[in-house]
């Protein structure tokens, strides 16, 4: 699931952030459950040799390797400590519109970080392709 292009706003809401925890591994008797997992902002982002990856859909920080005694606030704190949503001590349903329009610029800060820091390594992997043909061209030139 990608949060970045979806309604800006959906994942605002814990339903809508619980919804995607279908097939989550941790359920009764665990401290990462679905629903503590979506209090904490995280949304289940699964591939197919993965199936315990969560992302903040504001932060875009992704954890994986849960264990049942994990405690998805404190975790989200620990590799997230600047995390706005995380932070927050107000409910969203409480929140001005005021409020809302700031976080809702943080998050952009985050998604713009993400996609600039994806391009950079993007442009950096075709950097060390094009070296290496380079190189080689060289040596084949001697």
């Amino acid at each position: 699931m990608d949060c970045t292009n979806d309604d800006p706003t959906k994942m605002y809401v814990y339903e809508n952030r619980l919804q995607t925890f279908v097939g989550w591994p941790f359920e009764e008797g665990c401290v990462c459950t679905p629903e503590n997992m979506a209090k904490a902002g995280f949304i289940h982002t699964p591939s197919d040799n993965s199936p315990d990856i969560a992302q903040c859909f504001f932060c875009l920080k992704e954890l994986e390797g849960w264990e049942p005694d994990d405690d998805p606030e404190k975790e989200h704190k620990a590799h997230s400590p600047t995390c706005d949503f995380i932070l927050l001590k107000k409910e969203m349903e409480s929140l001005t519109v005021e409020e809302f329009l700031k976080l809702q610029k943080e998050r952009q800060k985050f998604i713009i970080k993400k996609k600039c820091g994806q391009a950079i390594d993007k442009f950096e992997e075709a950097v060390k392709l094009k070296r290496a043909q380079i190189v080689q061209s060289a040596m084949e030139e001697e």
